[in-house]
């Protein structure tokens, strides 16, 4: 089986328990998924099966949509509910009329230094194994972009958010660092994923309900090789193309058999005969140098 598999996590699993569960069930190694979940998140995580493991590197690359509740007052080791406390400060009178405020400084690009508690590495070992010996180590900033920050309800000391942002945001940075600005500190209690690219929370399958499903190929919540990037151009080829794919020689366009609606450097599905074949970068320029109209990026073998 090939393809990608929408689920939604619960809390108290790790994106690779959930991974662990997902090779049980289908009996293959082959397994993977798009972006670390906390244990305490739950939400969108896609899992690949067998060749949609290849698209993963392109899933990662996706904007992620999120629902946060972060208690104000109290900061902690890990920035969530899960840590040891580190302070507690009084919630400031002035915290609702300060919030529209503070959302707008973390609105747009912003940099964010990574948790100490994060998958991370350095030199080969995860930040959070380094943090729970005790060791804090040197984290250089990162920029990412946060498209949307809405309030979407306040039962003081606890305030509920929604967020989109670029791939690499922290949700728990934002909100300690919300709560900093504040002048209180915050912790996250609560974080739900609610989108990974054209993935929203409707379509996955509560992981749980997994092996009530008979045929999962057949469930909404899975999409084959071919139609987990659906927002990506379709390219059907010509047999005589299909012949020189498997040769390894880049596709022109003259052997492309349908409408061609891609816009250069934009990434395609490669398709024959209704089965997909790579993603490639479409790249006219690449004629002058007689290497074909398309960059190939990954082969299928569905």
């Amino acid at each position: 089986m090939h393809g990608l598999l929408l689920l939604d996590k619960p809390a108290g699993l790790s994106s690779f328990d959930v991974v662990r569960q997902v090779r049980r069930h289908f009996k293959t190694r082959k397994v993977g998924h798009a972006g670390t979940l906390d244990p305490l998140a739950t939400g969108v995580l896609p899992v690949a099966i067998g060749e949609g493991t290849k698209l993963l590197q392109f899933l990662l690359a996706e904007n992620k949509s999120y629902r946060a509740t972060m208690r104000l007052g109290v900061t902690t080791d890990t920035l969530d509910s899960e840590g040891v406390e580190l302070s507690r400060h009084e919630v400031p009178e002035s915290v609702m009329t300060d919030l529209p405020g503070v959302f707008a400084k973390f609105t747009g690009v912003i940099e964010q230094i990574p948790p100490m508690f994060s998958a991370l590495k350095r030199n080969g070992v995860p930040l959070y194994k380094l943090a729970r010996a005790g060791e804090v180590v040197e984290r250089e900033a990162r920029r990412v972009s946060i498209e949307r920050l809405d309030l979407i309800s306040t039962q003081l000391p606890d305030v509920t958010i929604e967020v989109d942002c670029t791939k690499g945001t922290y949700i728990r940075t934002l909100c300690a660092d919300i709560g900093e600005a504040l002048g209180c500190g915050a912790h996250v209690v609560a974080l739900r994923r609610l989108r990974t690219g054209q993935y929203p929370i409707e379509n996955c399958l509560p992981l749980e309900q997994l092996s009530e499903v008979g045929d999962v190929t057949q469930h909404p919540s899975f999409l084959s090789v071919g139609d987990a990037l659906f927002d990506r151009p379709a390219v059907e080829l010509s047999a005589v193309a299909m012949s020189r794919l498997r040769n390894g020689v880049p596709p022109e366009i003259d052997g492309v058999m349908n409408a061609l609606t891609a816009k250069d450097g934009e990434l395609v599905r490669l398709f024959y005969d209704g089965i997909l074949q790579a993603i490639a970068r479409f790249a006219p320029e690449r004629q002058n140098d007689k290497r074909g109209d398309f960059e190939l990026i990954r082969i299928f073998n569905c």
